[in-house]
């Protein structure tokens, strides 16, 4: 019996060492990873009315979710999951668009300058986007923050579309007057009117909706037409004439990036299709994904015309004066940046201060039974 157990115990202590007890320990490890549950989805009436989307009534998360249970969602069908692969997957595009033409030596050339300032922010702006749909569920506070960092990002995309705009873009008539000289300096301006006016349209949002939508949409119109003034211009010039423009034609890719800028607006304006059937486009389809895959579509095709012109119009421009050496151009994309974030850590302080019953955190019946536990 005693050299039995022996035996017995012997077996189980090589069965330990063996590769298939091994195999078996990886394997139960790989279950209990894919085991992880996945965060619980709410319905539009569970949730509390600032995490409320128009006309989308399913796929919410938890407004109290944890930075993972965020993570994770991204991973799960959620009503924010395209939004969040829209703009990250296009992120890693502009990286490597701008990483390709950085390895190219286009740095060593002072007339390149304006290309790659215009590819930073075009690499931000997804990414932030990207950011601010995962982790805007956390709490009222840490979703208001998020998009302030968002409109932040996409205000200094405008600062950065000026800077080639100014380079390459501008009509022959306008080199070295008035507004070619102080284009970027008032691009760097504007955005600080865009972050403000974007930030501050999210307080009367949910006792004014309206309001609110009408500042947001301003708050990047005129942006956008501010910087897009060159190509409007020789597209006027370009109307409907029989023979050729020369340098001051657009070429294809200006016409798609313009027809998806003024997509994008619409979409954003309009909230279709899911205005005309609440509840059918929650997961897919719905105008802030449209607006998402039409926004990268658009920078892309930006990029493309910014190439073109910059390839098309350079013996020409190269005898020209730049308007912005490197120390200026350095000098106002810094002072766009810094102001920027004081905009937004001015308009963060003060929500941080805000009590929890200003309607701007206005709670629901999650908050509430949330703070019963705690009590």
């Amino acid at each position: 019996m005693c050299l039995a157990r022996r035996l017995k115990g012997g077996r189980g202590r090589r069965s330990r060492g063996h590769p298939d007890a091994a195999r078996r320990t990886t394997w139960r490890y790989l279950a209990t990873m894919l085991s992880l549950k996945l965060p619980q989805l709410l319905q539009v009436h569970q949730v509390p009315r600032v995490f409320w989307e128009d006309n989308i009534m399913s796929g919410y998360r938890r407004p109290t979710s944890s930075a993972l249970d965020c993570v994770l969602s991204s991973f799960q069908m959620t009503n924010e999951t395209v939004n969040i692969w829209t703009h990250f997957l296009p992120t890693w595009y502009f990286l490597w668009r701008l990483l390709a033409l950085g390895s190219s030596g286009f740095p060593a050339e002072p007339y390149h300058l304006p290309l790659l300032v215009f590819l930073l922010p075009a690499c931000l702006y997804p990414f932030a986007s990207c950011c601010a749909h995962t982790f805007s569920s956390m709490s009222p506070r840490v979703r208001h923050i998020c998009y302030f960092l968002d409109y932040g990002a996409l205000s200094l995309y405008s600062v950065g579309c000026a800077f080639p705009y100014a380079a390459y873009s501008m009509p022959a008539s306008w080199l070295h007057g008035r507004l070619h000289q102080f284009f970027v300096p008032a691009a760097a301006l504007n955005s600080f009117l865009c972050t403000g006016l974007s930030c501050y349209s999210r307080f009367p949002e949910l006792e004014s909706p309206r309001l609110s939508k009408v500042l947001r949409t301003s708050a990047f119109a005129y942006p956008f037409l501010f910087d897009n003034l060159p190509l409007f211009y020789r597209l006027q010039l370009c109307w409907g004439r029989t023979h050729s423009c020369g340098q001051e034609a657009l070429s294809s890719s200006h016409v798609y990036h313009l027809f998806c800028a003024l997509l994008t607006g619409f979409l954003f304006a309009a909230r279709l299709p899911e205005r005309l059937a609440p509840g059918r486009f929650d997961y897919i389809g719905h105008s802030h994904q449209l607006f998402h895959i039409c926004a990268v579509l658009g920078t892309h095709f930006q990029l493309e015309a910014v190439l073109v012109d910059m390839g098309s119009r350079k013996a020409w421009l190269t005898m020209q004066e730049p308007t912005l050496g490197l120390e200026a151009t350095m000098a106002t994309l810094s002072l766009a940046v810094i102001g920027n974030l004081l905009i937004i850590a001015a308009f963060t302080a003060y929500l941080l201060r805000s009590p929890g019953s200003c309607p701007l955190l206005q709670g629901g019946p999650l908050e509430e039974e949330v703070q019963a536990k705690r009590q």
